[in-house]
């Protein structure tokens, strides 16, 4: 590359260019030559020079760090439980940077008809004018220590971040707590929101894989899973600030909520957040609305041209609560994988998956075919979704069907294809906690699930000893085969 850039730039300059044969000389040699004005920058520019940097001896006075060992330990995650219930957890790490997210036990699950849609209304409401700052304050306190907030609501937990350099761990943590606890819910500001959620449910109307995630529980379920993450077109027109305030007023206390931080010390943390969060009302913690799993159908009539958008799938009872049976189905779902029609057979995409191998790459007329699941406290959902030509749809249904009770018979998943997903779930796991704010939902997520948390390694015992005897007994168990 330097090589490049020198000769373009002494073909800029002409023959005045003077070559420079120390360049090429010995690193002994280079450190015994006097210095000259001309220097790296000359070299780089055809100037004359009679010295050339060399990286191959040490520099005086500058001692080199110690080398890692083989083995680091990771940091534990310490919870703490304060009087009134509320849960901080934190672990530390040595990145310069911390992420600290308030989590609450609160989704859409917990709407009822006078309410349906605050869900999606308090996500875009989240750090908006509180009683203390206002919006543009906000704004520029996150802007000044070069942080970044954001907010995501489930069908059964929200939670509200806020990441940046560790050493604003305080003004993180108030700002954090005072936007959850504290807001103003403005009617100009509500408006604005009711208004962009308009124009947000509108273009959801386009995006039919969206749309299908959520007829899929609205088909399959009765009860509070059956509740949209998007808010319903006529429910728009019945939110306004006082609905918001009723719904945090019931959800958010102390004994639904947790604190949690990644590459902050619990100390730390507890004793910024302890005199935020003390006065918080210890209501008694309600029973989580039940949903009960029927199985359906859903059709919709819609312009998409040729093409036929559908989705297949079946229930897993007990969902995270049975965490085995959870991190199988997870497994089950990369050995199936799918994706894409435009990258099959590309390098890295995928090929690899029974989806791929066995659909994508044998049927031209399916655009995308892919395994998904959602999982829950006490249940979940696995199947597959697909796109595909409108004519081809009734084979692609059944092709789906094929798939399913494939995977689910004896000696039809080799031990090489069960390898591989195994692999690819654990190098999943790692490479999504080595973000900041992954970890840190992964801890509140799990002290709000299990009321402690899980190292990855209990995750791991699971994924090791899952083999295809246990992937054959959840299938048979659970597989119905109904569309819902």
């Amino acid at each position: 590359m330097y090589r490049a850039a020198a000769s373009r730039l002494r073909a800029l300059k002409g023959l005045t260019c003077h070559r420079v044969p120390a360049r090429f000389s010995t690193s002994v040699a280079a450190a015994t030559t006097s210095s000259s004005s001309g220097g790296l920058l000359g070299w780089f520019t055809g100037g004359q020079s009679n010295s050339i940097p060399s990286l191959d001896f040490p520099l005086p006075g500058v001692a080199l760090p110690s080398s890692l060992p083989d083995y680091v330990e990771p940091g534990k995650t310490k919870i703490t439980t304060l009087p009134n219930g509320l849960k901080v957890a934190s672990e530390t790490s040595a990145n310069p940077a911390a992420s600290i997210g308030l989590y609450v036990d609160c989704g859409s699950i917990y709407e009822s008809p006078a309410s349906f849609g605050v869900s999606h209304l308090l996500e875009r409401m989240a750090f908006k004018s509180t009683t203390n700052r206002s919006h543009l304050r906000i704004v520029r306190e996150v802007e000044a220590i070069g942080g970044n907030v954001q907010a995501a609501v489930s069908r059964e937990q929200i939670g509200y971040t806020f990441d940046a350099l560790k050493t604003y761990v305080p003004e993180m943590v108030e700002l954090l707590i005072d936007c959850v606890r504290n807001p103003a819910f403005l009617d100009w500001e509500v408006n604005e929101q009711l208004q962009k959620m308009k124009e947000e449910i509108a273009e959801a109307a386009k995006n039919p894989q969206g749309l299908l995630l959520e007829a899929i529980h609205s088909a399959g379920y009765s009860g509070a899973l059956a509740n949209s993450l998007l808010a319903p077109e006529s429910a728009v027109n019945t939110l306004n600030g006082t609905v918001l305030e009723d719904f945090i007023l019931e959800n958010f206390t102390a004994s639904r909520m947790v604190l949690a931080a990644s590459g902050v010390e619990n100390e730390e943390l507890l004793s910024v957040a302890e005199p935020l969060l003390s006065d918080l009302s210890n209501v008694p913690r309600p029973q989580e609305p039940k949903s009960v799993y029927t199985g359906g159908d859903y059709r919709c009539q819609a312009d998409l041209g040729d093409q036929t958008h559908f989705a297949l799938a079946f229930e897993l009872p007990g969902g995270w609560h049975k965490e085995k049976e959870a991190i199988i189905l997870t497994v089950l779902q990369i050995l199936m994988g799918g994706g894409g029609s435009f990258s099959a057979g590309g390098p890295g995409k995928g090929m690899y998956s029974r989806l791929y191998v066995r659909v994508l790459n044998e049927y031209p007329q399916v655009y995308s075919f892919s395994a998904f699941n959602s999982i829950y406290n006490h249940t979940g959902i696995f199947g597959i979704q697909a796109t595909t030509g409108s004519d081809f749809a009734p084979t692609a249904i059944d092709v789906a069907v094929k798939e399913l009770i494939a995977v689910a018979t004896p000696g039809q998943v080799d031990q090489i294809q069960l390898d591989r997903a195994k692999q690819s779930t654990k190098s999943a796991i790692l490479m999504n906690l080595e973000s900041r704010m992954v970890a840190s939902e992964d801890i509140g997520k799990q002290v709000l699930t299990y009321g402690e948390r899980y190292d990855f390694s209990n995750f791991f015992a699971v994924v090791l000893c899952s083999d295809g005897p246990m992937l054959l007994q959840l299938l048979f168990r659970y597989l119905c085969l109904i569309p819902c």
